[in-house]
C-alpha cells in the first residue's frame, strides 16, 4: 500500500482565473504589446504563458509574440537527476534582440529554474530587460532572484512542495500544497 503525502489546496479555478486577469493587467500597464515577448518555461510555465497572452491580447487587441522554453539542458542538477534528463523543445518565434522578454513560471522556489531559464535566453540573443511573472512565490530562494509579477505570495517550509494543476495538463486547475 502506498502512502500518500497529506495536501490540501490552497486555491482553485477561479482564483487561478483572477491572478491571471490581475497579472495580464499589470503587464499592461507597464508594457505595449508590440514591446513584449512572453516566454513560457516547459511545462506549466508554457501553459501560462499561453493563457495570459490571450488575456493581454484581449485588452490590448493584439496579442503579444509568445515562445516556450525547455530549461533541461541549463539545469545545475540534471546530473544528480536519475536517468536521462528528458530534454523537451523551445520555440522563441521572434529575435530577442533588443525585446522585454517576460519569462513565465508556475512556481518560483530556490530560482535555480529561473537562472537556468536566463541562461537559456541569452543563447536565443541580448533582450533589452528580463521580467518574472509567477503565478506563486512559495520563498525559500537560494539565488537571488524576485518576481516581477506575482499571483500569490505562499510562504512554505522546505518540507512543503506547491504543486499547480492546469487543465492543460491535469485535467483541473489548482494549486496544492503538499507535506514531504
Amino acid at each position: 500500500m502506498t502512502q500518500t503525502s497529506p495536501s490540501h489546496m490552497l486555491f482553485g479555478e477561479l482564483e487561478i482565473v483572477s491572478m491571471l486577469e490581475n497579472l495580464a493587467d499589470e503587464v499592461c500597464a507597464r508594457h505595449k504589446t508590440d514591446d513584449i515577448m512572453l516566454v513560457g518555461i516547459q511545462r506549466r510555465g508554457a501553459d501560462l504563458a499561453r493563457r495570459l497572452t490571450t488575456c493581454i491580447g484581449r485588452r490590448m487587441g493584439k496579442p503579444p509574440a509568445m515562445g516556450t522554453l525547455d530549461i533541461n539542458l541549463y539545469r545545475d542538477d540534471w546530473t544528480s537527476v536519475e536517468g536521462k534528463p528528458h530534454i523537451g523543445v523551445s520555440s522563441i518565434p521572434d529575435t530577442v534582440e533588443g525585446s522585454v522578454i517576460i519569462l513565465v513560471d508556475d512556481v518560483l522556489f530556490t530560482g535555480r529554474t529561473i537562472r537556468a531559464a536566463l541562461e537559456a535566453i541569452l543563447d536565443y540573443g541580448r533582450p533589452r530587460a528580463v521580467e518574472l511573472l509567477v503565478l506563486v512565490d512559495r520563498g525559500n530562494r537560494e539565488l537571488p532572484i524576485q518576481p516581477d509579477y506575482v499571483g500569490r505570495v505562499v510562504k512554505t517550509s522546505r518540507m512543503e512542495h506547491v504543486d499547480v494543476l492546469l487543465r492543460e495538463r491535469d485535467g483541473e486547475d489548482g494549486v496544492r500544497l503538499v507535506a514531504c
